[in-house]
């Protein structure tokens, strides 16, 4: 039993792996495991045969077959430990949306987790606190725009900049990041004709159009690069001010 008890362990973690993506490789499971991709194949196979729909794209990977639920996942206590460690991190972050909409995901979270675990999470959460000189929020508009550059969706924004500039912005939201507990948005600006990057905490009216735009041609990393060949130090300069 001993023996087949680590093949058991990828078998469950394989199913993690398949429900946290649309579409997984064996390539990619293969490289996470350790092991060769015929394992992999071998390791579906078995799968299947178990009774988990999976679904098999040509020349794509793997997926579970769409309305099959799996039982809850089961956390383990260190696992269970950084969830709420991260909650804490985020519940200082500047915008409002982010830290409801986390607060709702933790919730259902906890309502997986042993009684045990429940416990000793309660009893975690009231010894972390995380300081910060000001609790007041500065944006509330994270999570919409991360619906937006997921959905290539045009946004409509009133920005001014750090400057005081006001101005009136067609945007096509392209990634994120944060800096100083504040967001970042890189977009492409219609008024402007290039990529721009907007403050959160400067947008002061958006509205999420129902028009779509092609996606852009360019990976965050090839758009950070080249803002390092055009000696740019940090992709948030200038932060729309013109």
């Amino acid at each position: 039993m001993a023996e087949n008890e680590p093949r058991l362990v990828r078998l469950a973690s394989i199913l993690t792996q398949l429900q946290s993506k649309r579409i997984v490789t064996a390539t990619e499971i293969a490289g996470r495991y350790n092991v060769s991709v015929r394992t992999i194949y071998r390791d579906i196979r078995a799968l299947e045969q178990s009774g988990i729909p999976i679904v098999t794209e040509e020349g794509k990977g793997y997926s579970i077959m769409e309305g099959y639920t799996l039982p809850p996942v089961m956390f383990t206590q260190e696992e269970a430990n950084a969830l709420i460690t991260a909650g804490q991190l985020i519940s200082i972050n500047r915008d409002a949306s982010l830290s409801e909409h986390y607060q709702n995901a933790i919730m259902k979270v906890k309502s997986v987790l042993r009684w045990s675990q429940k416990e000793r999470v309660d009893f975690l959460s009231s010894r972390i606190q995380i300081r910060n000189n000001s609790e007041q929020k500065t944006s509330n508009y994270l999570i919409k725009l991360q619906t937006a550059v997921i959905n290539y969706q045009v946004v409509k924004i009133a920005y001014v900049s750090l400057q005081g500039q006001k101005s009136e912005r067609c945007i096509e939201p392209f990634a994120m990041y944060t800096t100083h507990e504040n967001w970042i948005m890189i977009a492409f600006c219609r008024l402007r004709r290039d990529f721009r990057a907007f403050r959160l905490d400067c947008i002061q009216e958006m509205e999420i159009t129902e028009e779509c735009f092609e996606p852009h041609k360019m990976t965050l990393e090839q758009y950070l690069e080249k803002c390092r060949k055009e000696f740019i130090t940090t992709p948030d300069i200038p932060l729309s001010s013109d």
